[in-house]
């Protein structure tokens, strides 16, 4: 059992759904948990009622037009109208890293929005459509910090977003493999502008 077991007010994501978008089903959607942090003092602190999950919409529901999870978050977050005399730390967990559409978005939401700052972990990298590689790299340029979950950030998600059932986080076959293959892939791009 975690140690600080999720809030029951808010939603948890069932186990199938972190099991297919944040595992090695590789799902389709994209699903992006969150929790924001104010800066108090010298200490960051958690806003526990600003920590969640969403994923992207329309994709299944023809009723609402298509959007991604991170532009859906930037609604609701711009929806909070946060003290601008205050500093916050926003830290995704997010099944796919930003696409090459989201990541101008999130750029001009940081650069608009200096009292905030931007923790992406990402399960795996967006390589569908070229692009994909300047957009990271403009991200880090507007100083998000970019990595790929490593087994301490799933396990985090698990206790956290995921109504777990009192279960502990089993790493899936070749977990590590591939976190090493995706933190390679993610290093090269953001430190090579040629691509």
């Amino acid at each position: 059992m975690a140690d600080n077991p999720a809030p029951r007010a808010r939603p948890l994501m069932d186990i199938a759904t972190f099991k297919e978008n944040f595992g090695e089903i590789w799902a389709k959607q994209t699903y992006l948990c969150y929790e924001v942090e104010v800066l108090e003092g010298d200490a960051w602190a958690p806003m526990e009622e600003r920590q969640g999950f969403l994923r992207n919409q329309g994709a299944d529901t023809p009723w609402e037009p298509r959007r991604h999870a991170e532009l859906c978050f930037l609604d609701r977050v711009r929806s909070w109208r946060l003290d601008r005399g205050k500093h916050y730390r926003l830290t995704w967990y997010i099944s796919w890293s930003p696409c090459p559409d989201c990541a101008p978005e999130l750029v001009t939401f940081l650069r608009e929005n200096s009292h905030v700052s931007l923790h992406v972990f990402a399960s795996r990298i967006y390589s569908f459509f070229s692009g994909y590689e300047r957009g990271l790299r403009d991200l880090q340029d507007a100083e998000a910090q970019l990595a790929i979950m490593t087994l301490k950030e799933h396990q985090h998600c698990w206790e956290t977003f995921v109504d777990n059932q009192g279960q502990p986080f089993e790493p899936w076959p070749n977990m590590e493999e591939d976190i090493r293959a995706h933190s390679q892939e993610l290093e090269h791009i953001l430190r090579n502008p040629e691509n």
